[in-house]
């Protein structure tokens, strides 16, 4: 099974998105929607500051 591909979002008229054999730059107003939508989904799941620090320290502990 592929994981979602990646992309980079520019800003609101270009997202580039890597696929498993090209590069699409998406420019089409209702699929730019969808990939923008799926970044601010991610960025509410982001971590950041002491609590991405602690998760890093707790993987980090259980490579010892």
């Amino acid at each position: 099974m592929w994981p979602l591909e990646q992309f980079t979002v520019f800003d609101d008229a270009r997202i580039h998105v890597e696929l498993l054999a090209a590069k699409v730059t998406v420019t089409a107003p209702g699929e730019l929607d969808i990939y923008l939508r799926a970044f601010a989904r991610i960025a509410e799941l982001a971590v950041y500051g002491a609590d991405a620090r602690a998760i890093i320290v707790k993987a980090l502990d259980a490579l010892r």
